[in-house]
């Protein structure tokens, strides 16, 4: 495929990823990967996202990297995705070790795909060889997706936190 190259996050894409959030919001998606997006409303308070996610999570915070998916045609910013390079207790039930989104207008391009599969070396450069990704259980592209990349369903579990529509989270282990 290689329609995408995924890059971190700098000032040259500080308008992009307000547009990204702008465009997930009308569109009533959650940011998922985006490394709380969604608490900001710019990107020089969103890129101190370690920061701010280490006060806002404290004990249950785990360090993580994110990545724009960016289209390498035209260098717009078509996803984002992260990979925690721990699980907490609700990261190890709930959320996972990888969170990804792709802007509405951009979907059914084959981006989440291609995002996932780049990001599982950069899980294995740090030592990681197995992966934990979760869905919402009637998130039909997301576990096609999941599958895709080598996805394996442990379980499915109740959502007590309340991140799903459906109220049923997915649980897949990826082997890197």
């Amino acid at each position: 495929m290689d329609k995408i190259v995924l890059v971190r996050p700098t000032e040259e894409y500080a308008a992009q990823v307000m547009e990204y959030k702008r465009e997930m919001e009308q569109n009533g998606d959650s940011l998922d990967g985006c490394a709380g997006l969604e608490d900001v409303e710019s990107f020089e308070e969103w890129i101190r996202f370690e920061e701010r996610l280490r006060a806002k999570h404290q004990d249950g915070y785990v360090p993580s990297e994110v990545f724009l998916a960016v289209r390498r045609e035209d260098r717009r910013v078509v996803g984002m995705i992260d990979f925690r390079h721990a699980l907490s207790p609700f990261l190890l039930r709930f959320g996972g070790n990888i969170g990804y989104s792709v802007r509405p207008s951009e979907r059914r391009k084959g981006y989440a795909s291609e995002m996932l599969k780049e990001i599982l070396p950069v899980c294995q450069k740090t030592g990681v060889w197995r992966v934990l990704v979760t869905c919402d259980k009637e998130n039909e592209a997301s576990r096609r997706t999941i599958i895709k990349n080598g996805g394996i369903l442990e379980e499915e579990v109740a959502d007590t936190a309340g991140i799903s529509k459906s109220g049923v989270i997915q649980r897949y282990w990826i082997a890197v």
